[in-house]
């Protein structure tokens, strides 16, 4: 059974929570960022930030619980807005919707933010740290809670901290450290295993695993190769932007969750996959055609379990040997489609999933996190819609 829930207004980013609370879903407008509570059969919304700008990029944190988990539920996430300026979002059961703007004027970006990710790893450090990258160049590491002389320390100077509410605690701006590329970023993403590196891809064809924590001053290589552990490359796209014909897509990587070592990624007509215990010269291990008109977004699939494609029902296929990853295109000239591939089988044909008829097209989607058969989040203009890709076997 399909669900679908209309925003109100073109629908720009889908993010859903991969940590514990995963059965909510952060969908970002023309003006707001509403959280979705699903069920298998339906889904609210609990929560609605006006921002009063197009939202371009949603993160999680990690300190997130479901109401369908606690009575004493709680919220937090960061956005992005056109306009540059981020925020930091919280809302919990006993409390209204509270915005933090930060990373505006001089301080912050100077281009599009593109994405944006919490830090990795288990400690606190998932959720004091966000990473955004921008049209300008530029991954900013932004510390939320920065210790500040005189003032309360950072883990109690945050919402839902216990406090006093006729006297409650000064919020102190955000900092930020910055790493600089020769090219937009388009791309960031974390894992849940490290909480030192970031996975960056810019627009030409470039990803870098960046160790955000290593100090240049001390390492002369690591100056000039902008703190990156391992540097891969998606020829096909690196040629197209040197030779000139690249065409608008601007490429999009994610990491695989259960696998530290597995990197996807997509760039115009072709999807690559990297596994960086086995580096090739920093070139993929595995490339196949994704849409004819450009991919857009890349997502690995969360979990493996039992279960068929709902058009292919190959029994034959042993989904603990398998994964799956799917890929979608901002072109509407088939209408809002998303691609589902398995790499076990990397030369079938993937399994589309139709959304919405033309001229609508895919903006954005995301896998739900939670156990069974995986879901799909997907916007497409005013909606989004939540679907299986499967169905029990």
């Amino acid at each position: 059974m399909d669900i679908r829930h209309s925003h109100g207004s073109d629908i720009q980013v889908v993010r859903a929570n991969h940590d514990d609370a995963s059965d909510l879903v952060a969908i970002g407008g023309m003006h707001s960022v509403q959280v979705l509570l699903t069920t298998p059969t339906s889904c609210k919304v609990i929560a609605n930030f006006h921002l009063g700008c197009r939202i371009t990029a949603i993160a999680w944190s990690s300190r997130c619980t479901s109401p369908s988990s606690a009575d004493e539920w709680s919220i937090e996430l960061a956005a992005a807005g056109a306009h540059f300026g981020l925020f930091h979002l919280t809302k919990s059961h006993d409390d209204s919707e509270m915005i933090f703007p930060f990373g505006g004027g001089l301080s912050g970006h100077h281009g599009k933010v593109n994405d944006m990710a919490f830090c990795g790893g288990q400690s606190q450090d998932s959720w004091r740290y966000v990473a955004t990258v921008s049209d300008d160049k530029m991954l900013m590491v932004w510390d939320l809670f920065p210790a500040v002389p005189g003032m309360r320390t950072r883990e109690t100077n945050f919402p839902g901290a216990s406090q006093d509410p006729e006297d409650p605690p000064p919020r102190s701006q955000p900092t930020a450290y910055v790493i600089g590329f020769p090219h937009p970023l388009t791309t960031v993403c974390s894992h849940p295993t490290t909480s030192r590196e970031f996975l960056i891809a810019d627009s030409r064809g470039s990803i870098f695993l960046t160790d955000w924590r290593s100090d240049p001053d001390e390492n002369e290589q690591v100056s000039w190769r902008n703190s990156s552990v391992i540097e891969l490359v998606e020829p096909r796209a690196l040629a197209d932007s040197i030779s000139g014909s690249s065409a608008r897509w601007g490429g999009c990587v994610a990491w695989r969750r259960d696998s530290v070592d597995i990197i996807g990624a997509v760039y115009g007509t072709k999807f690559s996959l990297w596994d960086i215990s086995k580096l090739q010269g920093g070139k993929p291990a595995v490339t196949g055609s994704s849409f004819p008109e450009g991919g857009t977004k890349f997502r690995y699939v969360l979990v493996v379990l039992t279960f068929e494609l709902v058009s292919l029902k190959l029994t034959s296929w042993c989904p603990t040997h398998h994964e799956y990853f799917a890929v979608s295109t901002n072109s509407p000239l088939k209408g809002a489609n998303i691609n589902v591939h398995n790499t076990g089988h990397i030369l079938a044909q993937p399994t589309t999933f139709t959304v919405a008829s033309r001229p609508l097209y895919v903006r954005d989607f995301d896998f739900i996190a939670e156990r069974g058969i995986p879901r799909i989040a997907a916007a497409a203009g005013r909606d989004v819609v939540i679907f299986n890709i499967g169905v029990e076997s």
